[in-house]
């Protein structure tokens, strides 16, 4: 069979998956349940990021820290947040943690640390992460943009808060989960291809860089790229992960998500892909900040085959 037909089937297979998950996948409306009500009180602090700064200094990071009642050692999600095509709404950027996401993290009785990386919002700093993607008026990518570089870049902050983390005697250190959305997505499957003490495995909601669903809804910058650096990536990957991807994702489209995960799996490691079904409101991009009925089984299934443990109270 050719790439092409292999592609083809593999989509097929995909989609056939999406259409076999229960009801209760489709039937949601985004997480206006979860919004309703007000974020628990998270602490900010601030982290050292090695070579993060201009001409290869430290940048100072700021990061929002959330934990259950009690004096710990709690298991800890470090959640990667994505990136906004906006320049404008890039300097205005939050850490990216959604009120459906905390609220699942707490209720199983797990600390939730999410830094602002540099270059975003508070943290500020030069803007490492510039792919060099660009679209002309007509939606055509231009540019020949350099996910390697940027993937690169966003790891130094996940490698500074897992240092940091060993330093906080509420942080069960044996026990940290990778979760990223978005860019956070890429960074958190790039952060999972090196061994790292305590990380047990990790979850990318769906990562990848380059893509501006104004200019291009659909269709990322040189996705074929991202093939080659997810195929790299999975080559050293020993950890358990999962993938979750909408089949509306406005960002990056149904194709090349799946092109990507093949790429990777072919590494070897205990891998899930998830292409979950098309979001009622046509943001597929965001399944993560949504209601946890669309996602949590996906997650719940995955978390019921490592080691991650946490005792778990209602859910909100």
């Amino acid at each position: 069979m050719n790439p092409a037909s292999m592609l083809r089937a593999a989509l097929a297979f995909a989609c056939a998956l999406a259409l076999a998950v229960p009801a209760f996948a489709q039937e949601a409306e985004p997480a206006a349940d979860a919004a309703s009500a007000p974020l628990p009180a998270g602490e900010a602090v601030s982290i050292s990021v090695p070579g993060a700064g201009a001409f290869g200094s430290a940048a100072t990071m700021t990061a929002q820290v959330y934990r259950p009642p009690g004096d710990g050692p709690f298991p800890v999600v470090l959640f990667s947040h994505g990136r906004a095509p906006d320049a404008v709404d890039r300097a205005h950027s939050k850490a990216g943690l959604n009120r459906s996401q905390l609220r699942f993290w707490l209720a199983r009785g797990d600390a939730v640390v999410a830094p602002l990386r540099p270059g975003y919002g508070a943290s500020g700093g030069p803007d490492a992460e510039n792919s060099g993607s660009h679209f002309n008026g007509f939606g055509q990518c231009t540019t020949t943009p350099d996910y390697r570089k940027v993937a690169a870049a966003a790891v130094r902050s996940v490698d500074a808060t897992l240092a940091w983390l060993h330093t906080q005697p509420w942080a069960d250190v044996h026990h940290v989960l990778l979760v990223g959305q978005s860019m956070g997505g890429l960074t958190t499957v790039a952060a999972g291809a090196r061994p790292e003490p305590g990380v047990v495995g990790y979850i990318n909601f769906a990562g990848g860089a380059g893509g501006n669903p104004t200019s291009s809804p659909g269709h990322s910058c040189d996705p074929g790229q991202l093939t080659e650096v997810y195929g790299e990536f999975g080559r050293t990957t020993t950890i358990p992960n999962l993938w979750v991807y909408a089949l509306n994702d406005q960002y990056f489209g149904p194709e090349a998500p799946v092109a990507w995960h093949a790429s990777f799996a072919r590494g070897g490691s205990k891998t899930t892909f998830v292409h979950a079904p098309a979001l009622a409101d046509g943001d597929g991009h965001g399944l993560s900040r949504h209601a946890q009925r669309l996602w949590a089984p996906y997650v719940d299934a995955f978390l019921a085959t490592i080691d991650f443990p946490a005792a778990r109270a209602a859910r909100q």
